[in-house]
C-alpha cells in the first residue's frame, strides 16, 4: 500500500514559505505564555533567568526546529510506513515497564536506557494516532461502521490504557481512550456501537473504580464526587486552585501579585496547575484567551484534516486536534474540580518536555499533512 504523491511544493524554499504559519504561531505564543508564568513562578530566586523560564524557551525552541525540519522533510507516506511498526514497539516498551520499569513517587512509568530516560506513554500517543489512521485507511469503507472490524481498533486502544493504568497513570490512559474513539468516530463508527461502548466503558469505570484504582486515585474521586470531604488531603489541591480562580475576578490580581501562587499555598503550580496561575494573575480575560489560542490551534487542525485529500491525513490530523482536545479539556477541568484530579499538564505552558514533545511531533505531522495535502492514498491490506 502506499500513498501516491501529488503536486506540491519542490524546493526546500517553497517547503518552508507554504508551512500553515497560523499553527507555528499560536505555538509560539502559547510557549511565550509559559514562558512569563514560570518566570513569575520564580521571580524571587537569585537564579530566575537560569531555572524554569530560561529552560522552557529553549526546550520549545529546539522542539520548534525539530518540528519544522520534520515538516520540510517526511511527507505522509513516511508517517503511515512507521504508524504500526511505532504502536507495536510503544507496545513492547509499555509491556517492559510492567515488568522493569523505574518507580518514581510511587508510579512505575519509565524505562532507563543507559543515561536515556524514557516514558513509553507519551510514544504511545502519537503511536496511536498513527495505527489507527492507517487502520482506516486501508479498510474498505464498507466495513468501517460494522462490529467486527471495530474490535481491532478497540483492542488497539484498550491494551495501552490497561497498561498504563498499571503504572498507574490515570490521566494518560483517560487521554489515550479519549482520543483514540475520537478518530473512530471521525472515521465513521455507528452510533449503536458508541452507545454500546458507552455501557461497557461504564461499567469498566465502576470495575476500575473498585478493584483496579490505587487507594489515593480512589480518594481523588471520592473527593470529587462528594463521597468525602479532605481538605487537608486528597482535596487541598483542588481547593487552594478554586481559591486562587475564585479571588481572580475579571482581570486577575495582576502579574506576579498573585497570593495563592506566590505564597506557595497552590501545589504543582509548574506543571498540572498552571492554568491557575493564568487566571489568579490575569482573571477569567487571561484564562479565556489561553482556551481561546488553544481553540484556534485545534480549528487549524481540523481545517488541515477536511482539507486533506488522503483519509491517512484528515484521520490524523484530526487525531492531534482530538489529543490537544484531551489534554486541555482534562487539565482545565481538573483545576476547577469538574474531573478528579489526574496529573495531566497543560500543554506548551506547563514546566516539562513530555507533553511539549509529544504535541510538537504530532504537528509536524499535521504541517507535513497540510503541507502535501494533494497526496492521495491507495487501499490495500499490505504496504
Amino acid at each position: 500500500m502506499t500513498i501516491v504523491a501529488a503536486s506540491g511544493p519542490n524546493s526546500l524554499f517553497d517547503r518552508f514559505a507554504k508551512l500553515n504559519w497560523g499553527i507555528i504561531t499560536v505555538l509560539c505564543i502559547l510557549a511565550m505564555i509559559g514562558v512569563a508564568i514560570h518566570f513569575s513562578e520564580s521571580a524571587s530566586a537569585a537564579d530566575v533567568w537560569t531555572n524554569m523560564p530560561l529552560t522552557h524557551g529553549m526546550r520549545f525552541l529546539m522542539l520548534l526546529s525539530l518540528m519544522i525540519i520534520m515538516a520540510m522533510f517526511l511527507d505522509s507516506r513516511f508517517w503511515l510506513a512507521i504508524a504500526y511498526p511505532l504502536y507495536a514497539g510503544a507496545l513492547l516498551l509499555l509491556l517492559a515497564v510492567a515488568v522493569i520499569g523505574e518507580t518514581r513517587l510511587g508510579a512505575t512509568r519509565w524505562l532507563s536506557l543507559g543515561p536515556l530516560s524514557l516514558q513509553p506513554s507519551e510514544l504511545m500517543k502519537v503511536g496511536l494516532v498513527l495505527a489507527l489512521a492507517r487502520y482506516y485507511h486501508q479498510l474498505d469503507p464498507r466495513r468501517t461502521g460494522t462490529v467486527l472490524w471495530s474490535i481491532p481498533p478497540f483492542l488497539m486502544i484498550g491494551l495501552p490504557a490497561a497498561l498504563i493504568m498499571h503504572q498507574p497513570d490515570l490521566g494518560t490512559a483517560m487521554l489515550i481512550v479519549f482520543s483514540g474513539l475520537i478518530i473512530m468516530f471521525v472515521a465513521g463508527l455507528l452510533w449503536r456501537i458508541i452507545i454500546a461502548g458507552a455501557v461497557v466503558g461504564v461499567g469498566g469505570a465502576l470495575f476500575a473504580y473498585r478493584y483496579l484504582l490505587h487507594g489515593y486515585q480512589r480518594e481523588r474521586v471520592d473527593v470529587f464526587l462528594g463521597a468525602t470531604n479532605d481538605p487537608l488531603g486528597a482535596g487541598y489541591h483542588v481547593l487552594q486552585s478554586k481559591i486562587a480562580i475564585g479571588s481572580a475576578g475579571l482581570i486577575g490580581r495582576g502579574y506576579l501579585q498573585g497570593t495563592q501562587s506566590q505564597l506557595d499555598f497552590l501545589p504543582e503550580k509548574h506543571t498540572d496547575f498552571v492554568f491557575t496561575m493564568i487566571v489568579e494573575q490575569f482573571g477569567f480575560v487571561g484564562g479565556a484567551f489561553v482556551l481561546g489560542l488553544f481553540v484556534a490551534l485545534m480549528a487549524f487542525a481540523l481545517q488541515v484534516a477536511m482539507r486533506a485529500r488522503s483519509l491517512f491525513g484528515k484521520l490524523v490530523s484530526a487525531g492531534v486536534a482530538a489529543t490537544l482536545a484531551s489534554y486541555v479539556f482534562i487539565n482545565t477541568a481538573m483545576v476547577i474540580g469538574l474531573v478528579p484530579v489526574v496529573g495531566v499538564p497543560l500543554p506548551m505552558i506547563s514546566f516539562g518536555g513530555t507533553a511539549m514533545t509529544t504535541l510538537m511531533v504530532g504537528f509536524a505531522i499535521v504541517l507535513s499533512v497540510d503541507l502535501r495535502r494533494d497526496q492521495q492514498g491507495a487501499r490495500g491490506l499490505l504496504w
